[in-house]
């Protein structure tokens, strides 16, 4: 089966490439290369011993992605492509809204002239907003409190209109939980740009010098310390419950709708003490105040994931942040090291 990977030069998608090919699968990738460096694919190309074919383009237009479909007998795709930052998000809410929900509805539009019609989609936990319990199971009510959280949640409910409109659609919802870690091998990772908006290149940023101080947004959250406790999972085991779902996908006669979690959750300030321990680095931080569209808590209940793909977290905390480490120390200014 030949896949096509939106937003796979990306930190997620570069993971789930290389296991995508270590499992037999054929990929091609599309990326607009606004998040992600081509340095990525080159060094994904090294570990799996072959060459990947890929195409820059943006996941808005539509000619860019029917020079992949005109290119490559294309049996399904795994949708990646799109801007991640909350807090970006509440400053940019109509950038958010055109590339991540316009740009899905554009992929979705191709893939039917070119009867591609099974698709793994990228999605989030910020979908259930301020749960009111914790862990979260996905039958929870869905209230996105920021515009990221929001354009995911409007392209889940696009891909379902989808299976409505036609129902030989398969189509499966991955709702991502906290991703962290990096390959074994130390040479792929997550590389943001300028300012990292999540929290561990911003602890491993400061680690290895290129960062004064973390900044922990809030301490007086009703949680261990005060600070925002999330369900960190392995950017390996986040990939392998892609290719599980990919195994599985044709057996589903409707949309599935899934958490990849750990089922555990850690605040801040557990992290940080987490990835001293690995790195043996003393990480500074100060206490800003809370970011617009945080919340508490919020980790999962990942049984479901596991009835359905056979799929459960193997990576704990110390092997996330080893794995960081290892990539940060070897790489202190990402792929332009």
């Amino acid at each position: 089966m030949k896949i096509l990977v939106t937003g796979g030069a990306g930190y997620i998608g570069s993971h789930t490439t290389i296991l995508l090919i270590e499992a037999g699968y054929e990929v091609v990738i599309f990326d607009n290369f606004s998040n992600a460096s081509k340095e990525s694919i080159r060094r994904v190309e090294a570990i799996v011993g072959k060459e990947i074919a890929v195409i820059e383009g943006d996941i808005r237009s539509r000619e860019d992605l029917r020079k992949v479909f005109m290119a490559h007998k294309i049996d399904a795709v795994i949708h990646f492509a799109g801007l991640k930052a909350v807090g970006e998000s509440v400053e940019q809410p109509l950038r958010y809204y055109d590339n991540n929900v316009n740009g899905s509805a554009v992929l979705c539009e191709v893939m039917s002239e070119y009867n591609c019609k099974s698709i793994i989609f990228s999605s989030s936990a910020t979908v259930y907003g301020d749960p009111h319990t914790t862990p979260i199971l996905e039958n929870f009510p869905l209230s996105a409190t920021n515009p990221y959280g929001r354009s995911k949640l409007m392209v889940e409910e696009i891909l379902r209109d989808v299976y409505v409109s036609d129902s030989e659609w398969k189509i499966v919802l991955l709702r991502y939980f906290n991703p962290v870690g990096a390959h074994a091998s130390g040479t792929i990772g997550e590389d943001p740009n300028g300012l990292p908006n999540n929290l561990m290149p911003f602890i491993s940023q400061t680690a290895v010098g290129k960062r004064e101080y973390l900044s922990v947004f809030g301490n007086d959250y009703d949680t261990v310390d005060g600070t925002g406790v999330r369900d960190y999972i392995h950017v390996v085991d986040l990939a392998q419950g892609h290719v599980n779902a990919l195994d599985r996908i044709k057996n589903f006669k409707e949309p599935m709708t899934i958490n990849l979690g750990t089922g555990n959750g850690y605040s801040v300030l557990e992290m940080v003490e987490a990835f001293e321990r690995a790195s043996e680095k003393k990480v500074s931080y100060k206490i800003a105040e809370r970011r617009a569209g945080d919340i508490a808590t919020c980790f999962a209940d990942p049984s479901y994931a596991k009835e359905v793909l056979d799929w459960e977290a193997k990576r704990g905390i110390d092997e996330m942040c080893e794995d960081v480490w290892r990539w940060q120390s070897q790489n202190p200014s990402g792929y332009i090291s």
